[in-house]
C-alpha cells in the first residue's frame, strides 16, 4: 500500500503556545494527533510524551498487536503524567487527548482517548471513526440533547477521558478494511469546533491533500482560531 499525506499544526490566534503534537510516520503507516491541556507549557509536555511513546512502538503488520502495544505505552505515559503533576505540586492536570491511526495489510485500526477525532472519507461520504469521550457525547447518547446541539452546549469542552487525567486508563479501538481511495483525517478539536463535518468534507473533496490542509487551516484562522489546530490527511493510493 502507498499513501499520500499532508499535515498542519498551528498555534491559532488566541493561545500563546501550541500544545498540540503530531506524529507523521507515513513510511510505517502510522499517524497521530495529541491535543495537550494544562497550560503553562504542561500540555505541550504531555502531548509530546504521547507522540514519543507511539513513535517508539515496534513496527508490526499485526494491527491488533499494535493496538495492544499502543494501549500499554499510553497507559505507562498516563502514569508518568500523573506522577509528574503530583511531584511538581501542579494544581492542574497535565494531560492530553490522542487519536491515532495505523494501516497495514488492507486493514486499519484507529485508537483514541478524548475528543480529538478520526474521520474516513469514502466515495464522497464522510463518517466519524471515533466517538468523543466527552460530557456532551454522553448527553447525546442518553437522548438528553440532540447531536446538533452538542457543539454549542455550555459543557462542550468537558472531556471524560484523556491521557494523564485518571489512574484508570484505556483507549478505545475500532478497525476495518481499507480500499484504494480511502482518505482518513485526524484532527484536534481546534478544527472540529470551528468547522462542521460537511464543511470539512467539502474542502477535502475539492482539493489536493496539500491544498485541503491549507484551506482547512485558513478557514479556521479566518474564523478566529480560538485554539491550537492540528490536521493530518492520509489517502491510500
Amino acid at each position: 500500500m502507498r499513501f499520500e499525506c499532508a499535515s498542519r499544526t498551528h498555534v491559532g490566534l488566541k493561545r500563546k503556545i501550541n500544545e498540540d503534537s503530531i506524529l507523521v510516520a507515513t513510511d510505517r503507516g502510522l499517524w497521530a494527533v495529541a491535543d495537550g491541556m494544562g497550560g503553562h507549557e504542561a500540555g505541550e509536555v504531555a502531548s509530546a510524551m504521547v507522540v514519543d511513546a507511539l513513535r517508539g512502538l515496534p513496527t508490526t503488520s499485526d494491527l491488533d498487536q499494535f493496538a495492544a502495544s499502543a494501549d500499554e505505552a499510553l497507559a505507562a505515559t498516563n502514569r508518568e503524567l500523573i506522577h509528574l503533576a503530583r511531584s511538581n505540586g501542579f494544581d492542574k492536570t497535565i494531560g492530553t487527548t490522542v487519536v491515532g491511526l495505523a494501516i497495514a495489510d488492507g486493514q486499519f485500526r484507529c485508537f483514541w482517548s478524548g475528543d480529538s477525532r478520526g474521520y474516513r472519507l469514502r466515495d464522497g461520504m464522510i463518517s466519524r471513526v471515533t466517538r468523543d469521550h466527552s460530557l456532551v457525547q454522553q448527553l447525546v447518547d442518553s437522548g438528553i440533547i440532540k447531536e446538533e446541539e452538542a457543539e454549542l452546549h455550555e459543557s462542550s469542552n468537558v472531556i471524560t477521558r484523556a491521557v494523564g487525567v485518571a489512574e484508570e486508563f484505556s483507549i478505545d479501538v475500532v478497525g476495518g478494511e481499507v480500499q484504494e481511495g480511502d482518505l482518513f483525517l485526524l484532527a484536534s478539536d481546534g478544527l472540529t469546533r470551528v468547522l462542521n463535518d460537511r464543511e470539512i468534507s467539502i474542502e477535502i473533496e475539492r482539493s489536493t491533500l496539500e491544498q485541503a490542509a491549507d484551506n482547512l487551516l485558513e478557514t479556521v484562522l479566518e474564523r478566529g482560531a480560538p485554539d491550537n489546530v492540528s490536521i493530518i490527511l492520509t489517502r491510500l493510493v
